[in-house]
């Protein structure tokens, strides 16, 4: 069977981790194997809690941008959260509706700008005073109105690994709190611009609700003094960030999404009139997502055992710049004994690890290795570094 990006497998007998071997063992090793039972009960379970409400999900296209998941969301009806033109035009291909996009990014340029005007997309999510004026002279150029929210920056910690906190006033992005209101006066005022609501993101990887439970407290002292001064918004967007159990995936496939929607229930005070927007990526795609790759070598040193994959950093990053852990497994191994190995690509960068001192089966070369929780950032991520190629793709489904 050859790796084939369009190619939904149907399988049929599982093994003990839930992969149906034969595709596992009939495509060439690295590739990213994705179960799309999961993500349709991930989405599923998104539509459930969300119902009832203003809440309008939008889906995080950067998480992974692959056709076949892009098609799967549409199917859910959700938005789409973009933060390049590729990820506009992907969306489109896809079959998004333009007025369902929020486009985010602190540097948009102007023909990324000039595409989401074209396609009358439902908002731009602002974040700098620069890049309000320069929509403003696009849109007049256009003898258009852009939509868009101004991002602010609540500085909150989210508590996650600095690389993906994204909401303290150190960060580059969005808008700080002390000049909102000159940038809320400044876009009232331009003749361009519709002034639709305030956006926020605080980070990626939040497993704990308290820095939420802080978010809506911040929104909410926001909204009563906006409305003191006779202003309104439309939209409130609380980006998303919400995160997935990197280390037992298997018995944590579907983030805890009542939990974090119930949060937003009880401590947002919404308007009667008011939507609100998520902006949801690895909790979607995270666990429907494993690198399936092969070993080449088992090597000793004085010190260590490694296991040396034919998957590197190229395919998936997250360890080597995050220092992220993942689930790692032995497909083919029926040893009950277990050794302890670092889990190395083949990468030229001593960054190339995925595991230190993790405890598997005895692991011989040929084995199969599934490095789990991987849906999101890994192929999106993949780079062609030590002009490697590409990961492929194989979609498992037993509907």
């Amino acid at each position: 069977m050859n790796q084939n990006l369009e190619q939904i497998v149907m399988g049929k007998g599982l093994n003990r981790h839930g992969f149906d071997m034969t595709i596992v063992e009939q495509n060439r090793t690295p590739f990213y194997y994705y179960d799309l039972d999961v993500l349709r009960t991930t989405l599923d379970e998104i539509q459930h809690q969300a119902a009832g409400h203003r809440f309008k999900v939008h889906y995080a296209v950067k998480a992974n941008g692959n056709p076949l998941i892009l098609k799967e969301v549409v199917n859910h009806g959700l938005g789409a959260d973009l933060v390049s033109g590729g990820e506009l035009k992907a969306a489109i291909e896809a079959g998004f509706m333009p007025q369902q996009m929020n486009f985010s990014g602190v540097g948009k340029t102007d023909w990324e700008i000039l595409l989401g005007l074209e396609h009358g997309i439902g908002c731009f999510n602002v974040e700098s005073i620069q890049e309000l004026e320069v929509i403003n002279q696009l849109a007049g150029e256009c003898g258009k109105k852009a939509d868009i929210a101004i991002r602010v920056n609540p500085d909150i910690d989210a508590h996650t690994h600095k690389y993906i906190t994204t909401g303290t006033a150190d960060n580059k992005f969005g808008i700080n709190i002390e000049v909102l209101e000159h940038v809320i006066t400044q876009a009232r005022n331009l003749p361009s611009i519709n002034l639709r609501g305030l956006h926020f993101h605080i980070g990626s990887q939040i497993t704990l609700m308290q820095p939420y439970v802080m978010l809506c407290e911040t929104i909410n002292a926001l909204m009563d003094h906006y409305e003191q001064r006779g202003i309104r918004f439309e939209i409130i967007n609380v980006g998303g960030g919400l995160g997935i159990n990197y280390i037992d995936s298997e018995h944590h496939l579907i983030p805890d999404f009542k939990q974090y929607f119930d949060t937003f229930k009880q401590r947002l005070n919404l308007r009667p009139e008011q939507e609100l927007h998520f902006e949801l990526g690895r909790a979607i795609v995270g666990q429907c997502g494993s690198l399936i790759t092969r070993v080449t070598f088992v090597k000793e040193s004085r010190n260590k055992k490694f296991v040396i994959l034919d998957a590197g950093m190229t395919d998936l990053i997250r360890p080597a710049l995050y220092e992220a852990r993942h689930e790692i497994q032995n497909l083919t191994s029926i040893d009950i004994q277990t050794d302890t190995y670092d889990i190395v690509g083949p990468v030229c960068e001593s960054s190339d690890v995925f595991a230190r001192d993790c405890q598997l089966p005895v692991t011989r070369r040929g084995d199969i290795i599934a490095i789990r929780s991987a849906g999101a950032y890994g192929e999106s991520m993949a780079s062609t570094y030590n002009m490697r190629a590409l990961p492929g793709s194989v979609f498992h489904s037993r509907k």
